[in-house]
């Protein structure tokens, strides 16, 4: 039963999975163009993209909402309810990237009160106005994603985000160097060309739920359900905000952890990030797992199945440790040979080298926490979670770091020491936090 249930969300998390891996491989392709332009460009990318991270999470956090709810409606075949959520979802998502992306404009000029190079911050601001425009149809695009996702049809917006890497490489080349006609564009080059692809990619996929007769039994209720309705607002943002919480906790926390490490050094800091770009990257998968999971957790809840929602967290739970263990054990076996991608300098090989040791066993604690907030906002449990992770990042793992790096000469390691035990109690406590609720329900 475990095994079928476990193979079902690989399964459904797997066009999951390949979608976030392309998200994620955009940002590095436009990092190498940009790159080829010149430090003070690549820097400039490198400041816009700091500004942009958090709202970035914030809005996707949102739009996780809609396939929570539509997941719900969907385990109790009401097709009604799913049309009603997915205007509703969309409304929110809307409002959400519009504010998200006044506020990047009005508050433009921040990239001249950095401190920051005088030519990166000259580069940096036309470029945030136009990656700031292209949030909006960002997350509408994810708002769709969240939708289809939440009827278990993860496949559609997996191709259209894999599709989404040679059109914007095309037109990167196109307008970064000045290609077919047009004038070299530089650093605003990229820019178009991420705001042309998301444009692009949320048109199809609008084309698609509009057209295609998959989705027909909830386009032709419109007329009836897509109405804005308060109550249903309240409930997307009782679910989206606390998520999109739970992500800022979590990036601020590495961020700061990242300000931390950087004042021990510059062969520190490039060691830290090296490793942090690893650990990211291998993430991605268990954050696939923990969206299928919450997904088909979500469609068993709609029923009320609680011996599903069982076998379903349980399997993803052992799927993640596996899957965690094996990333351990890759990166011990390759410690040496893995920082070798970033850099050539000794110092900063030997000190990666030294922190894939605990990144190994970060692995399995950031696997299990990822699958334990999936797992709860499957049933809607979002408060909780929340208040553990910030308890267990801001107020043990962050401080702790700081304590064992600086007081207790640990320098760097103390920080990635603070990281494991902050994830590992965020881990345990989501853990039990689930099985209190699953044996509750089950008497």
């Amino acid at each position: 039963m475990l095994k079928k249930e476990a193979l079902n969300t690989i399964k459904l998390s797997g066009p999951i999975i390949l979608g976030e891996l392309t998200q994620m491989s955009l940002g590095l392709i436009n990092s190498a163009m940009v790159g080829h332009l010149g430090y003070h460009h690549l820097a400039a990318a490198s400041l816009v993209n700091s500004v942009l991270n958090i709202p970035y999470v914030f809005g996707i956090g949102m739009t996780m909402s809609i396939s929570q709810t539509v997941a719900t409606a969907h385990g109790q075949q009401d097709k009604q309810k799913i049309s009603h959520y997915l205007f509703n979802g969309l409304f929110l998502s809307a409002i959400t990237a519009i504010v998200i992306s006044f506020l990047l404009e009005i508050g433009n000029p921040i990239v001249f009160h950095l401190r920051q190079d005088r030519e990166v911050a000259k580069l940096a601001s036309p470029y945030l106005r136009l990656m700031g425009f292209s949030v909006i149809p960002m997350l509408l695009f994810f708002a769709l994603k969240q939708f289809t996702d939440g009827l278990e049809l993860t496949r559609t917006a997996m191709l259209l985000s894999m599709l989404s890497m040679p059109l914007n490489v095309l037109l990167d080349w196109t307008f970064i160097f000045g290609h077919f006609g047009f004038k070299s564009y530089g650093l605003i080059g990229a820019g178009f060309g991420t705001l042309i692809t998301r444009s692009l990619i949320l048109i199809a996929l609008a084309s698609i739920i509009f057209f295609h007769k998959t989705f027909r039994h909830y386009i032709a209720v419109r007329k009836h359900q897509w109405h804005i309705k308060w109550m249903t607002q309240k409930e997307l943002l009782h679910i989206g905000v606390p998520s999109s919480i739970q992500a800022i906790l979590e990036v601020g926390a590495f961020a700061v952890s990242g300000i931390l490490v950087g004042s021990l050094g510059a062969v520190e800091l490039a060691a830290h990030q090296i490793a942090i770009q690893l650990a990211s990257f291998t993430f991605m998968v268990s954050l696939g797992l923990a969206q299928g999971s919450s997904i088909r957790i979500g469609n068993a809840f709609g029923r009320k199945d609680w011996p599903l929602i069982h076998n379903i967290g349980k399997s993803t739970y052992i799927t993640g440790l596996m899957y965690g263990v094996l990333c351990a054990i890759l990166f011990i076996l390759m410690r040496n040979q893995l920082p070798l991608i970033f850099t050539k300098d000794f110092a900063v090989l030997k000190l990666a080298g030294a922190l894939l040791f605990l990144a190994a066993v970060f692995q399995i604690s950031d696997a299990t926490q990822a699958i334990g907030v999936g797992v709860l906002r499957g049933i809607k449990d979002v408060k909780a979670p929340t208040i553990f992770m910030t308890i267990s990042y801001w107020a043990l793992g962050i401080p702790l770091g700081w304590i064992l790096a600086k007081y207790l000469n640990m320098g760097v390691y103390g920080i990635w020491i603070g990281f494991v035990i902050g994830l590992t109690f965020t881990a345990i406590l989501l853990f039990f936090r689930f099985k209190k609720i699953i044996s509750r329900a089950r008497k």
